[in-house]
């Protein structure tokens, strides 16, 4: 193959890394900058999911997006959302079962707010178990909590994408597969910096392998080795590599950008980010 044809791959940008901007304001910089959507982050600053008048307030913003020409996914991996307290608490293999259903309620409300927007997909992920914790007790409790949010998601309509993080009781594509098998209907949320923190699969080998899977997928660079997200060219990662092999299998959904380290930067980020990747993938592009 002399070099991949098509259609341009979309990006968007996580708002996990826009937390010192106002979300219209956000949101205005990444359609100024040329991106295609947002993954949106719901967090205390950006669309909280707990203040009064969800319903009216997501109507608000759909119609905000529709109006900048932004498609969107869902994103929930707001640190101290549930828990003042503790980072990325209560998971779905908390070990309180009031603690495991906190989490699943969130969890259907990001789909109700997903199926409302038209979002491509809601990303989620495993958590990781307390020390001491049983870890086939802790899969029994995942895989039951993700049963019960992908089924409420297929009767609203949307895309439940699982996402395997460094270092959580998934924390790659192989620990995905296992669970797919026993949740049917789980696409899969390829982070392709995570390939090269864990698991056996580069991440344009990911792609290629998981490619009828992927609900939903991010890009950035990072150390191998390190769980670090990073700018492009401030890591390790082959992007264009990687935005080539997603060019070769036809991803049609967004691809977004994580950088939740530098919202100080945003404002010169969020365009060389994109400009980057473009370049990035038109590189991949001609070496497939």
């Amino acid at each position: 193959m002399t070099g991949v044809r098509g259609v341009a791959l979309r990006y968007a940008y996580n708002t996990n890394g826009l937390t010192s901007h106002r979300l219209d304001d956000a949101l205005t910089l990444l359609a100024d900058a040329g991106y295609d959507g947002v993954a949106l982050t719901l967090d205390v600053a950006h669309h909280d999911p707990f203040a009064p008048d969800l319903p009216a307030r997501t109507a608000a913003l759909g119609r905000r997006l529709d109006g900048l020409g932004l498609a969107s996914v869902v994103e929930t991996g707001a640190r101290f959302l549930l828990d003042p307290r503790r980072k990325h608490q209560p998971t779905l293999v908390s070990a309180e079962p009031a603690d495991r259903a906190r989490r699943a309620a969130f969890l259907r409300t990001c789909v109700d707010v997903a199926a409302d927007l038209g979002s491509e997909a809601v990303s989620f992920w495993a958590g990781v178990p307390a020390d001491g914790l049983d870890r086939t007790r802790c899969w029994g409790w995942l895989v039951d909590g993700v049963t019960d949010v992908v089924g409420y998601a297929a009767e609203r309509g949307v895309t439940c994408a699982f996402e395997p993080e460094p270092g959580m009781l998934v924390e790659d594509c192989d620990g995905w597969r296992h669970l797919a098998d026993a949740v049917p209907g789980l696409a899969l949320a390829l982070d392709t910096g995570h390939c090269i923190v864990s698991g056996r699969y580069e991440p344009a080998d990911a792609v290629r392998a998981f490619a009828p899977h992927l609900g939903a997928c991010a890009v950035e660079d990072m150390p191998r080795g390190r769980h670090e997200h990073r700018a492009p060219g401030e890591g390790d990662m082959d992007l264009p590599a990687v935005l080539g092999a997603l060019a070769e299998v036809g991803y049609p959904r967004l691809v977004s950008v994580e950088l939740s380290r530098d919202s100080h930067r945003a404002d010169t980020l969020v365009p060389a980010a994109l400009a980057a990747l473009r370049e990035a993938e038109r590189w991949g592009r001609a070496a497939a």
